[in-house]
């Protein structure tokens, strides 16, 4: 069934043309199933066979990603947080949790957004969070864009690479290069981080120390 989908998309895609991969891109950041592993890959194929546009493809891979993202934080965002102080109590979510988790979202919603966007399943949840506790707009299409330009990229070279390589575009393949990036991928990302988490506490000592002590 997916070789058949990944078939079909595969000659589907130029028709749709790049306002395919937008929309196609936009349905796999909200909560459609779509994944983005049979979007990118055919479009990496056609680069390769001289069909499409890198710089074009790839930018609307982008686009619509972070369409689809604003889509899941706009609902919670404008509902998310009056539906939880109404039910929060039957689904044992206090005032408090919610306030932490906010102080959280405040401290490490950029990090969040950005590593968020290339693990999957969460790149489908982390626009939620980010509307719910308000995350400013032009930093969350920021750091949704940087990941997704990372994802988007790694998952169009995919589709290049067997391009150039192989004469018709399988899932078997796209699916076994796709775990070989997550076994490089998710140690990069945690290495990141550590640098990340390591920086962060140094910042808010630094604020500690450089704060005026309160006279007794």
């Amino acid at each position: 069934m997916l070789e058949r989908f990944i078939d079909w998309l595969l000659h589907a895609l130029l028709d749709l043309g790049y306002p395919g991969i937008v929309a196609l891109m936009a349905m796999e950041s909200s909560i459609l199933p779509v994944p983005s592993e049979l979007v990118m890959p055919p479009a990496g194929y056609w680069i390769a066979k001289g069909e499409m546009n890198a710089f074009i493809a790839l930018g609307c891979g982008i686009l619509g990603s972070i369409l689809g993202a604003l889509a899941n934080y706009s609902v919670a965002h404008f509902l998310g947080r009056p539906i939880l102080k109404r039910i929060g109590k039957y689904v044992l979510i206090s005032e408090r949790a919610l306030e932490r988790s906010e102080r959280y979202f405040a401290d490490h919603g950029e990090i969040s957004t950005l590593i968020g966007r290339m693990l999957p399943v969460i790149r489908h949840l982390i626009s939620i969070p980010a509307g719910l506790h308000r995350m400013p707009l032009p930093k969350f299409i920021t750091y949704t864009g940087l990941g997704a330009a990372l994802w988007c990229g790694i998952l169009t070279w995919i589709g290049y690479f067997l391009g150039q390589h192989e004469g018709v575009l399988r899932s078997a393949e796209v699916h076994h290069y796709v775990i070989r990036a997550f076994y490089i991928m998710i140690p990069t990302l945690a290495v990141a981080l550590v640098i990340y988490l390591r920086w962060h506490r140094r910042r808010v000592r630094a604020r500690g120390q450089a704060s005026p002590s309160r006279p007794a």
